[in-house]
């Protein structure tokens, strides 16, 4: 109950002293329309300003210059309602009290009838953007203006009007606070949703590698393996603690390639087939632009001379070569295509490049994190790889791949 009251009276507080509540800005999707509607609307409420003083002149009785005020004082909220509700209704109810001058006591309404919509407009259009506990001050004060100038014969009727309107008022408010609240959780759960995938997409990719690897590793520690069981028979003048030594590095050989194989069987899905054929790398970028072009895509290969990189190295530049060709037939048709790889001293540096699309590319499936496993291959590496759009309307990724490891900073394991 204390809590009630606390916020009862706080809304009392906020409805004549307290800060506002948000602006609302309206546009409609027609920038002709957004130019024209405040011009037509400033030209409404002049009219509307100029009939109600010469109502109030003509009709009441008033002196000119007290019927110009009141009429200003009562199209003055109108402009309020948006960007400031609770000043808008503050001036409706300060012209409410001053726009009963000169009434006739018979008369049902005592305001002009311009006076009357603009009521009732206030109070739907501020009603619905307020809390609750604010409203039901304002419902109540605004009720007291009727209680107060109207002719007892109609008290009851126009009091259920003004009832009706704040109800409705209530009504709406509650909607749309439901409709913002659900759109807000929808935004975070799809953020949340959105970062999921990103992250599942990136497990994935390692996973992917780790097998990748695991193939490329195997085959040389096969090949350590078999050439040190052989020495002795290749090597036969060779002495004993020599061939001790071919059968520990044999053995050592063995049991690591036993182990990457329990470590493999742990990262592959129930269903996936084993990995037989030997993995892609630089030499076979070739044949994967070649089958882009008879796949009907326009690609071209710039490949220069240089130092051949490591089976890791390459692995990673035939995927990256790969995922890049496929977004670009998917999200770029009939665009060129351009590969080019620049094998430096240091580092393997590619590039590919998609012009800008000749037709409105179709819904493709997909979660849409490619560039992230991509991204996630350069960086296992050391390397780094950029993404985006190009100034011709196109898009472009760039990589960069160290040859050599990144350095580990705490080769102790102290840190």
């Amino acid at each position: 109950m204390g809590s009630i009251s606390r916020e009862v009276w706080a809304g009392l507080r906020r409805l004549f002293a307290g800060p506002d509540y948000p602006r609302i800005t309206m546009r409609l999707p027609w920038s002709r329309i957004n130019a024209i509607v405040p011009t037509v609307a400033a030209f409404a409420l002049v009219g509307i300003a100029i009939a109600t003083a010469q109502y109030l002149i003509d009709g009441r009785g008033l002196p000119p210059l007290s019927g110009w005020a009141i009429a200003i004082l009562t199209v003055l909220p109108v402009p309020f309602l948006l960007p400031r509700p609770l000043w808008a209704w503050r001036l409706m109810f300060v012209s409410a009290l001053l726009g009963t001058f000169n009434r006739d006591p018979d008369q049902i309404w005592p305001w002009s009838p311009a006076h009357v919509v603009i009521i009732l407009l206030v109070l739907l259009v501020v009603g619905s953007r307020v809390d609750r506990p604010v409203l039901l001050w304002m419902g109540l004060f605004s009720l007291s203006t009727v209680w107060l100038f109207v002719p007892p014969h109609a008290v009851v009727g126009i009091s259920l009007l003004f009832f009706a309107v704040v109800l409705v008022a209530d009504v709406i408010g509650r909607i749309t606070r439901s409709r913002s609240t659900l759109s807000d959780r929808l935004a975070e759960q799809s953020e949340v949703s959105e970062l999921e995938k990103a992250r599942r997409t990136v497990l994935e990719e390692r996973t992917r590698i780790a097998r990748e690897m695991h193939d490329v590793v195997a085959h040389h520690m096969s090949m350590i393996a078999v050439q040190a069981e052989t020495a002795p028979y290749r090597l036969p003048d060779l002495p004993t603690p020599a061939r001790a030594e071919f059968t520990a590095i044999a053995g050592a050989a063995r049991e690591a390639l036993t182990d990457m194989r329990r470590l493999l069987g742990v990262l592959r899905s129930e269903g996936a087939e084993p990995l037989t054929a030997p993995q892609p790398g630089l030499a076979d970028i070739p044949e994967l632009v070649a089958a882009a072009q008879r796949a009907g895509v326009t690609a071209t290969l710039d490949v220069a001379e240089g130092e051949a990189p490591s089976e890791a190295v390459g692995l990673a530049a035939y995927r990256i070569v790969q995922e890049a060709l496929a977004n670009a037939s998917r999200h770029a048709p009939g665009a060129a295509v351009r590969v080019e790889i620049r094998p430096w001293t240091a580092d393997l540096s590619l590039r590919v490049h998609n012009g800008p699309p000749r037709s409105a590319p179709e819904p493709a499936p997909g979660d849409g994190h490619g560039i992230a496993g991509m991204r996630e291959r350069a960086t296992l590496l050391g390397g780094d790889l950029l993404a985006g759009p190009t100034p011709d309307g196109g898009f472009a990724v760039a990589a960069r791949l160290p040859y050599a490891p990144p350095a580990d900073p705490d080769p102790g394991g102290t840190g």
